[in-house]
């Protein structure tokens, strides 16, 4: 009953902070086409690092924000690895 309940506030806690991501994301290239004060690299990367690397994955793709920058081309897939095989490790040991 509590691994259910503990998976369950995971799941919710996944998705709320992906699409918090996916917004903050866009909201920076609004912001980056509109010459406004910009949100910093560290905060979108740390989004990521928190456990929206999907949704900063999926805004990347469809706002096409942050692709030509290394640091986020391929820090977030790899933000992504790291998460799936910490997961992965929690799960099994």
């Amino acid at each position: 009953m509590l691994k259910e309940n503990y998976l369950l506030y995971i799941i919710i806690y996944l998705v709320i902070i992906n699409v918090i991501t996916f917004a903050v994301y866009a909201l920076d290239k609004w912001k980056a086409k509109n010459a406004k004060w910009r949100i910093r690299e560290s905060t979108l990367l740390g989004l990521a690092a928190m456990g929206g690397s999907i949704g900063a994955l999926l805004a990347m793709k469809v706002w096409h924000h942050k692709t030509l920058h290394n640091q986020f081309r391929y820090g977030v897939p790899l933000i992504l690895v790291a998460q799936i095989a910490i997961g992965i490790t929690i799960e099994y040991f």
